[in-house]
């Protein structure tokens, strides 16, 4: 098992390597003059610019300044990212890992609540609808799986902002806290402001959840010791959500790691659309405000939960299924 887990560690490695060669070529690559944000002053004469520009290792080649963000340079006042030095925003002029560390609680909590919801909702339907395969509920059941999957993320968040928040007034437009608000009243306004975000979140990861589990679990009690506990006498729902479940859950192991980079997704459309103060609006403000540097941190740490999730995801799945072979 060390050998497993090591094995796929190291195999991570090239994988976030080509991410970083790949982003920051990107980056150094797209139009704009980082100089230019640093400074905000048109009258800066050449050699200002040019005496800057050295100051930052941007007068060197691609090649050079990417060894410089990865590793660091004394010279260029940066230690690189190995040791967690993400530098300056170009826009707000303040350390990068404190901007992210501030927003990180946000993007964690939404997509946490998104996850749950998509696992309990979703799990729970789909196996329902295998049980009563052929059913109206069944019939629903993948109706939804179709449509959620289908729905753009953003037609439906402004769809329910302007029928629940505008309209009906029932939940906040977008925020996280409603601002000057009386403490013990904090508790219930904060879920009101996740209602929404946690609810357009959790759509595509519910159809995606109900349509696998039903496949799964229509698959599992057709097996032949499925019908020998219904033939001992053993109950309909020990049988289906006891011995049935519990084999089609193992299979929803290897799909939780993609997920989490479709929630990530996810959340930069979502958190835009609400005003959620995360990670993922955080994104989208980089790229407006064009800080290269901020915007780099973002990629890098969301490919490295991504990576990590498919890494998580493929250990479980040997930890919970013994038939699978570490070789």
């Amino acid at each position: 098992m060390r050998a497993y887990v090591l094995r796929r560690l190291l195999q991570a490695i090239p994988t976030l390597l080509g991410i970083t060669v790949i982003s920051f070529s990107l980056m150094r690559l797209s139009p704009g003059d980082p100089v230019d944000l640093l400074t905000f002053n048109p009258k800066m004469t050449r050699a200002a610019r040019e005496t800057l520009r050295h100051q930052l290792c941007l007068d060197r080649s691609i090649a050079e300044q990417y060894i410089v963000w990865m590793f660091g340079n004394d010279e260029c006042d940066t230690k690189g990212i190995v040791r967690l030095d993400f530098g300056d925003s170009l826009y707000d002029k303040r350390p990068v890992l404190e901007m992210i560390a501030e927003r990180i609680p946000a993007t964690v909590e939404l997509t946490g609540l998104a996850l749950a919801v998509g696992m309990l909702i979703g799990v729970s339907a789909g196996i329902y609808s295998a049980v009563k395969h052929g059913s109206l509920f069944d019939n629903l059941t993948r109706v939804w799986a179709v449509i959620g999957q289908a729905v753009p993320v953003f037609w439906l968040g402004l769809i329910l902002i302007l029928v629940f928040a505008v309209q009906l007034g029932w939940l906040p437009v977008g925020g996280r806290y409603t601002l000057n608000l009386q403490s013990d009243k904090d508790f219930i306004d904060h879920l009101k402001h996740l209602v929404m975000p946690v609810f357009v979140l959790s759509t595509g990861w519910i159809a995606v959840l109900s349509r696998y589990m039903r496949t799964e679990t229509l698959e599992v009690i057709r097996q032949d010791y499925i019908r020998a506990a219904r033939a001992k006498g053993v109950p309909n729902q020990r049988v289906y959500f006891w011995h049935a479940a519990r084999n089609a859950l193992i299979p929803l192991v290897t799909i939780l790691g993609p997920a989490i980079g479709g929630l990530l997704a996810g959340a930069v459309i979502t958190e835009t659309i609400f005003s959620w103060p995360g990670m993922g609006r955080m994104t989208i403000e980089a790229v407006f405000q064009r800080d290269y540097t901020l915007l780099m941190a973002n990629v890098i740490i969301g490919s490295v939960l991504v990576v990590g999730g498919n890494l998580l995801s493929d250990i479980l799945y040997v930890v919970v299924d013994p038939r699978i072979r570490l070789s």
